[in-house]
């Protein structure tokens, strides 16, 4: 059985339309996977207040 071809493909907006999605989830995905990673590295371990050796 044979397709119809007009039903394959999509038009430029369309195209356009998905790749922006694409990349807005992408930027999501990378946001949510760094940004715990650098909040790590700026923050600094809490002082105890006393002479850890002695």
């Amino acid at each position: 059985m044979k397709k119809d071809n007009k039903t394959d493909k999509i038009t430029r907006k369309e195209a356009i339309s998905k790749m922006g999605k694409y990349a807005a989830l992408t930027a999501v995905g990378t946001f949510v996977i760094l940004n715990p990673l650098s909040s790590q590295t700026q923050s600094t371990p809490p002082e105890t207040g006393g002479n850890p050796f002695g």
